[in-house]
């Protein structure tokens, strides 16, 4: 168990938020809890290494449009849906979401805590590479249009004189373009180029 690692717990019904974070305290994790979707979403700081134990069915906003919203901010959080009405349906476009796991109430305590476990792995192995990401959207937002255009097609293995051809412009021109895209992506060859977009393929 990571010391930096938060579970959130998002469910309408107080009871189970009590509950559900006497345990996990008990097991020395850190909760935070919330009665609506809407005050975990204003607040949600994705920066935090942690997981979302999150309720199905709630009054506005439900789980499948708390992952949803989640999804459109780029956010990567590990989630695992806790319902007492889920269908399988609805546990199927969860999981599809990329949901850790989809609970039935009352869940078995056990149950519960290998499910935080994986959602704790998948944490702390998604949270470099999605950092990794964000680094290099960074950088690519530096380069201009024509720079974008030249990174795509040298990526792909084409010689310039090709590059070249394909937008209609000089060799001599693809060259410099070529070089400025390495300085802003401070990179020193290609290879380290194909790395670096293969980084945010997925």
């Amino acid at each position: 168990m990571a010391l930096d690692f938060t579970v959130f717990l998002l469910d309408d019904d107080a009871a189970v938020l009590k509950a559900v974070g006497r345990l996990l305290q008990a097991a020395g994790y850190t909760t935070k809890t919330y009665c609506s979707a809407e005050a975990f979403l204003s607040e949600h700081d994705a920066s935090t290494p942690g997981c979302l134990v999150l309720d199905l069915a709630m009054p506005g906003l439900n789980g499948l449009a708390v992952q949803e919203a989640l999804a459109l901010r780029g956010t990567d959080r590990p989630i695992i849906f806790l319902t007492g009405r889920g269908t399988i349906p609805e546990s199927v476009q969860a999981m599809r979401a990329g949901a850790v796991d989809f609970l039935t109430k009352p869940v078995g305590n056990s149950e519960l805590m290998s499910a935080i476990k994986s959602a704790e792995d998948r944490d702390r192995t998604q949270r470099p590479i999605v950092t990794q990401r964000k680094i290099v959207f960074q950088k690519m937002a530096k380069l201009t249009r024509r720079e974008k255009e030249v990174l795509a097609l040298v990526v792909t293995g084409l010689q310039n004189k090709v590059i070249g051809y394909k937008l209609g412009v000089r060799e001599k021109t693809i060259k410099v373009h070529r070089s400025r895209v390495h300085q802003k992506m401070g990179v020193r060859n290609l290879a380290e180029l194909v790395r670096m977009t293969v980084a945010i393929s997925w």
